[in-house]
């Protein structure tokens, strides 16, 4: 067996003590991290041939955990990979660990060291060491113990001291650390930060790290400035005195207005050749909607302009695919597109598409007048043609080797391997898409943007915006002006666009990278007749936000504004380009052939509302790094974030404002300790605009639920549900925490509507508000409610995702299951044969044909298959994670007759409650258990008059004295 990993991994080691307890030989050699696949190390490599890039993987296949221990093995592996070792990466190269007790690491250490109390190993009753020892071992033993926090973890955790030590000092881990060599500490951690991709849903705070179960406890969740008395003074100034001004309806057409903030946006046009998957959606059309939603809500006008691309290769395949029709094509994929997007609430002023009369017309003029300009050159050039197709390849066809990195599935114009840009016949052995045949190259005149000429320009205009984009969008765009540009093809010998308006060119179209951007202009025509207010502005100031993910940077950043330059005719510029990474599902990609993802025409069918998934892909918005989409992610946001956070804060002050005030929101007295309150949701407000102006969308909602955790510590440390019930003041005191709340709910309808439209408008009915405005988003917070605005009915705003539909939906979009007759689950046991079998059908073509001729057509079948092998390694690790998950235990706070509490929630509290009973019972005097007992009465009797029946009685002791 061999391992590859770059210099100093830790993460080797543990493949190293894995293949000495399977009795493997092993052989480790040190790469660098530009040869893996993606820079992932370690790397595996069996003697099968099939390489795996999961070292979790790798471990079971070395490893396989006994039957008896396996699911508690992957839960304490998927812990390891998930939570410990992000910690430790994040903690180790920023160097913060002296907020220790505060921090998400010494957290997870405190969970190792209570599963490892008055236990040898992890695994209970287990007298050898387990793959989970061996794994979490190293992590610990080669990072934290060496660091500046290894003397305190010794010292409080004495578990984990005497398990590492014990550990340390087998036969089998000295021999693995002698054959595997490599400095602990710092290096080490960076080493693994270095080729290791750590999900942005576990992104982590230097202070604080969220427990697993949920709580809404009032316990602070990190140590927060205190509230100055300049803060209080504006709070009260401002309370009475700010008005509240309304969210103005924006009349038909929305037209710039000369000394107004004017904001137009476009998000990247989607190709109609497939039905869009969730990281599109959150690429482009949903960031894009929640920002144009927020722009309404300041008042701004705004345009929110948006399309299908439906010219070029991608097109004409799938027509071919599906023996139709490009047109017919384009038809079916529009409808989709836009009855998905509607289903999402994605709100555009207007959704057009690129087959049109207006974007025919403005394409043919704009590169007429840029050939009149001088920036337009003609060469005859090499191109790939598919003789078995019977057509020209465009770029994104032809697949084969990077000449740079030789990844074998590199595109005909960029390289998913190591990034760089490549030409379509500068790939080894390449292949069309198509037919995978390999294609020859035929000489073709062409016309050519001439981007040297315009390379000054560009970079004195970009040097003025810049500033304005996304990191990922600048990551992307520097390096094409850093390292100088080239003339750019804009035309192509295929069938289905454009054709170019010049004599001897008549059948050739132009290329569907500068034909797309255009749909920008030619849909806002379709719009308003107007549209040049927009993209010809005379007298007013426009600025252009352009929402995408990163593969179309190069196009919006470089090749269309070289065009509006070259057109020098006044067109408005993008300002902002707001550019994200890729969001993957389940740590893999989204593939509709292979039924793995789910994708729009999937989000209704799953009956999770569409309000839902807005929430949980803002959230997990890749805006500096991949992230991944997880089902139980999903169901433990939409249950703590928005369930147990949001919802139980607007539900808990509605509902008493409805039992107590007669639906009316009672008069408001401030005293310091709602000051307080009212500081820190102003500083989450503040925090929020200026999260949302720069569209940085994830932030943004954060400040959202950090609000309503404000009110629900608040309200919950009040007690008006006590207060209401005691002398007049008291009951006042109550008027007021509820008028607060009930204030607070609205300024979140306003602040939640951007990213839950649907659920911000039922807010706003529970609130006795106007339904069709989703309410202004003010700079400061004000007493928006006055006294004796009447409310409408309340009623929970979210549902509980349960955990068997987590579980039946994972199953469902994980991949097509094998029938019955041939096996529906392969065991990691059977993985090697099936390997080989395919490594000897390989070498079989390898003797029939050259390498040109198994190679272009046999390879990526091959690659795929091994992929398919791999991704059943990973897909049998997760099943068992899912099988270790224990039902959800939610921690519900002592509520002494809180009134909004439902049926469920308060047999939940009451059982936990009569455990505490019964065990002060056991061991502490009677004037310690006595209150709790009354606390536990006053739940039995809140459950009896919402149910109509009589309350238990507390114990069998108080029964029979009855």
């Amino acid at each position: 067996m061999n391992i590859s990993t770059n210099e100093g991994n830790p993460n080797a080691l543990k493949l190293v003590i894995a293949a000495k307890m399977a009795q493997q030989p092993v052989t480790v050699k040190t790469v660098h991290p530009k040869v893996s696949f993606l820079g992932r190390l370690p790397s595996v490599e069996l003697p099968s041939g099939l390489t795996l890039f999961s070292t979790n993987a790798a471990l079971q296949l070395l490893v396989p955990p006994p039957e008896e221990s396996k699911v508690v093995t992957n839960k304490w592996l998927e812990w390891e990979i998930s939570q410990l070792q992000p910690a430790i990466a994040f903690y180790g190269s920023t160097g913060t660990y002296k907020s220790k007790h505060k921090s998400c690491l010494w957290s997870l250490l405190k969970e190792l060291n209570n599963a490892l109390k008055d236990k040898k190993y992890l695994i209970k009753d287990n007298n050898d060491l387990s793959l989970a020892d061996a794994c979490i071992w190293v992590t610990v033993w080669s990072t934290v113990l060496v660091t500046e926090i290894g003397n305190e973890l010794c010292k409080e955790y004495l578990s984990i001291k005497e398990w590492l030590s014990s550990i340390e000092l087998l036969p089998l881990i000295q021999d693995s650390i002698k054959e595997y060599k490599f400095e602990r500490g710092l290096k080490a951690i960076l080493s693994i930060q270095a080729v290791s991709w750590f999900p942005v849903n576990n992104t982590l705070s230097s202070q604080h790290c969220k427990p697993t179960t949920i709580d809404v406890s009032p316990t602070k969740e990190k140590e927060v400035e205190a509230v100055s008395q300049e803060e209080m003074q504006n709070i009260l100034s401002n309370w009475s005195s700010k008005s509240y001004p309304d969210a103005r309806h924006l009349l038909y057409p929305v037209l710039p207005q000369k000394g107004e903030k004017n904001i137009l946006i476009t998000s990247a046009l989607p190709y109609v050749n497939n039905v869009p998957h969730l990281g599109n959606i959150i690429g482009c059309v949903l960031s894009a909607d929640i920002f144009a939603r927020y722009c309404r809500q300041r008042n701004y006008n705004t345009l929110f302009i948006s399309g299908t691309d439906e010219y070029g290769t991608a097109t004409e395949a799938k027509a071919l695919e599906e023996k139709t029709t490009p047109q017919a094509i384009c038809n079916k994929f529009f409808d989709i597109h836009n009855d998905v997007y509607r289903w999402f609430s994605i709100g555009f002023d207007y959704f057009g598409r690129t087959t049109t009369p207006e974007q025919t017309e403005i394409v043919q003029s704009f590169f007429l007048r840029i050939k009149s300009q001088g920036y337009i050159l003609s060469e005859t050039v090499d191109q790939l043609l598919c003789k078995s197709c019977d057509r020209f390849l465009a770029d994104r066809f032809v697949e084969g080797t990077c000449p740079r990195c030789k990844y074998e599935d590199a595109r005909g114009d960029q390289c998913d391997g190591c990034g760089h840009l490549v030409n379509a016949t500068e790939l080894i052995s390449p292949r069309c898409k198509v037919c995978t045949n390999r294609p020859i190259i035929k000489k073709s005149e062409q016309f050519f943007l001439d981007l040297p000429k315009l390379e000054d320009k560009l970079k004195e205009w970009s040097a003025t915006v810049e500033k304005g984009w996304s990191s990922v969008a600048r990551v992307v765009a520097r390096p094409w002006l850093r390292d100088g540009l080239k003339p750019r093809c804009i035309t192509r010998d295929l069938k289905w666009g454009i054709p170019v308006p010049v004599e001897g060119f008549e059948n050739k179209v132009f290329y569907v990278w500068f034909d797309a951007p255009f749909g920008y202009i030619s849909i806002t025509k379709r719009y308003t007749k107007e549209y040049e207010q927009w993209w010809k502005p005379k007298d007013t100031q426009v600025d252009l936000y352009q929402f995408m993910a990163k593969d179309n940077v190069p196009f919006h950043a470089i090749m269309f504004p070289a065009c509006l330059l070259a057109a020098d005719e006044g067109y408005t510029l993008m300002k902002h380009l707001m550019a994200t990474e890729y969001l993957n599902y389940e740590d893999t990609k989204f593939s509709k052939s292979r039924g793995i993802g789910v994708f729009g025409t999937d989000a209704r069918d799953t009956g999770i509302p569409a309000d839902v998934w807005r929430f949980y892909l803002a959230y997990v918005r890749p805006e500096t790094q991949d992230s991944n989409f997880n089902w139980v992610d999903l169901a433990t946001k939409n249950n703590s974030e928005l369930l147990n956070n949001f919802g139980n804060f607007v539900n808990r002050a509605l509902v008493f404002a409805e039992r107590y005030f007669e639906s009316k929101i009672p008069s408001i007295e401030l005293n310091e300790d709602d000051l307080v309150l009212l500081a820190l949701a102003q500083r989450e407000l503040s925090s929020y605009v200026s999260a949302l102006e720069q569209a940085k969308l994830r932030d943004g909602l954060k400040h959202v639920l950090a609000i309503s955790k404000h009110g629900n510590q608040y309200m919950q440390f009040q007690e008006p549900w006590v207060k209401i019930k005691g002398t007049d003041n008291e009951k006042k005191r109550a008027g007021t925490i509820i008028g607060i709340c009930c204030n607070l709910a609205c300024l979140l309808s306003a602040l939640l509507a951007p990213f839950m439209p649907n659920t911000a408008r039922e807010l706003r009915s529970q609130l006795g508000l106007d339904a069709s405005n989703y309410g202004y988003i003010p700079n400061d917070i004000s007493n928006i409610l006055p006294p004796e605005h009447k409310i409408g009915k309340p009623s929970p705003l979210f549902k509980k995702i349960e955990d068997k539909d987590v579980e039946a939906l994972r199953k469902k979009y994980s991949g097509k299951q094998e029938s019955a007759n041939d096996g529906e689950h392969r065991d990691v046991k059977s993985l090697d044969s099936a390997i080989a079998e395919l490594d000897n059908k390989v070498k079989e073509l390898k003797a029939k044909h050259d390498k040109s001729g198994w190679q272009s057509s046999q390879i990526q079948i091959f690659t795929d298959l091994k992929k398919k092998l791999s991704d059943l390694i990973n897909e049998k690790d997760k099943s068992s994670e899912s099988k270790s998950k224990k039902p959800e235990v939610v921690f519900v706070p002592e509520q002494n007759g809180d009134v909004s509490m439902d049926a469920a929630s308060l047999e939940s509290a009451i059982a936990k409650q009569g455990n505490l009973v019964r065990e002060l019972k056991a061991k502490a005097e009677k004037t310690v258990w006595q209150p709790e007992v009354e606390k536990l009465l006053k739940l039995k009797k809140q459950l009896a008059d919402l149910t109509g029946s009589s309350p238990a009685s507390t114990d069998k002791k108080s029964k029979k004295k009855k």
